[in-house]
C-alpha cells in the first residue's frame, strides 16, 4: 500500500474517532456523560468536551427557561364557587443529575409539574372567595403557589420561577347566575352612590338656603337701620325748617296731607269750616 494512501486512511480514522470522542455543549444546554448507562460526569458550562467512544454517551438537557402550559382545570373556591383556571409555569433545570435520576426527561418533568402545580393551586385558591381570586388577592396567591411548588420541585432538580393564571372562567352552567349577581351588586352600589349624592345635594341646598336667609336678614337689618337714620334726618330737617319759617312749614305739611288724602277716586267728608281745608277756601 502506498504511503500516501496510508496517511489518508489514518486521517480518516482519526477524524472518525474524534467525531465519536468530542462533543460540544452550547450556551442553551447542559450535559451528563454516561458510561454503560451510569452518570459519571455533569457538564454545566459551554465548550468542547471529550468522551470515550463506544463505552460512553452523552445526554443533553435544556439550560434555559422553559414554559409548562397546564390544561384548564376546575377549582372550588372558599365560597363554594367552581372556577375553570388556565395556568402556566416558567421553570428550569438546576440539577441535571437529580433531574435525570428522578424524571429522566421533559415528559417526566411535565407529569411531575402537573401534580405539583395543580395540587397547590387547588389548595391555595380554595382558601379564598371567588371575588378575591379574580381581583386583589391573585398576586399574593400566585406568589405562595410559586414558593411552595418550587420547594417540592427542587426534589427533581427543577426550579419553578413563576406560576401564573392566564385566565379564570366560570363553568357554562354558572355563568348566567354569577353575571346576574354581579349586575345586581353593581346596581346596588350605583343606587347607593346616587342616594349619597342626593343626600349631599340636599345638604348643600339646605346650607345655601340658610346662608341666603342669613344674608337677607342682615340686608334687611341694614336697610332698616339706614331707613331709620334717613327718617331721623328727615325729621331733623323738618324741625329745622319749622324753626326757620313755621308758617311755610305748616303750609308744606298741609300740602303733603292733601297729596296723601285726595287720591284718585277718594271721597272725603269734611265741614266747610274745617281747618284742614283752609288753603282750599277762597281768601
Amino acid at each position: 500500500m502506498k504511503k500516501g494512501t496510508m496517511i489518508i486512511i489514518i486521517i480518516i480514522a482519526l477524524l472518525f474517532l474524534a467525531n465519536l470522542s468530542l462533543f460540544i455543549v452550547d450556551e442553551t444546554k447542559q450535559a451528563i456523560v454516561l458510561q454503560f448507562g451510569k452518570p459519571i460526569r455533569v457538564i454545566t458550562e459551554p465548550g468542547l468536551n471529550f468522551k470515550l467512544p463506544f463505552i460512553q454517551n452523552v445526554v443533553f438537557f435544556e439550560d434555559r427557561l422553559l414554559v409548562y402550559d397546564a390544561a384548564p382545570t376546575e377549582i372550588i373556591t372558599k365560597d363554594k364557587k367552581t372556577l375553570i383556571v388556565d395556568n402556566y409555569a416558567r421553570w428550569k433545570i438546576i440539577d441535571p443529575l437529580k433531574f435525570l435520576q428522578t424524571v429522566r426527561d421533559l415528559n417526566g418533568a411535565q407529569a411531575r409539574l402537573d401534580d405539583i402545580v395543580y395540587s397547590e393551586l387547588r389548595v391555595d385558591l380554595g382558601l379564598f372567595n371567588m371575588s378575591e381570586i379574580v381581583s386583589e388577592k391573585r398576586e399574593s396567591v400566585m406568589k405562595r403557589v410559586t414558593n411552595i411548588s418550587n420547594e417540592k420541585a427542587n426534589t427533581y432538580g427543577i426550579e419553578i420561577v413563576d406560576v401564573r393564571i392566564k385566565r379564570v372562567d366560570l363553568p357554562p352552567e354558572n355563568e348566567k347566575y354569577i353575571f346576574e349577581r354581579m349586575r345586581a351588586e353593581r346596581e346596588r352600589i350605583a343606587k347607593q352612590y346616587r342616594a349619597e349624592g342626593q343626600e349631599e345635594s340636599a345638604k348643600i341646598i339646605a346650607e345655601t338656603e340658610r346662608e341666603k336667609t342669613v344674608i337677607l336678614a342682615e340686608a334687611y337689618k341694614t336697610a332698616q337701620t339706614l331707613k331709620g337714620e334717613g327718617d331721623a334726618e328727615a325729621i331733623r330737617i323738618y324741625a329745622e325748617s319749622f324753626k326757620q319759617d313755621p308758617d311755610f312749614y305748616k303750609f308744606y305739611r298741609t300740602l303733603e296731607a292733601y297729596k296723601n288724602t285726595f287720591k284718585e277716586k277718594t271721597t272725603v267728608l269734611l265741614s266747610t269750616d274745617s281747618e284742614f281745608l283752609k288753603y282750599l277756601s277762597k281768601p
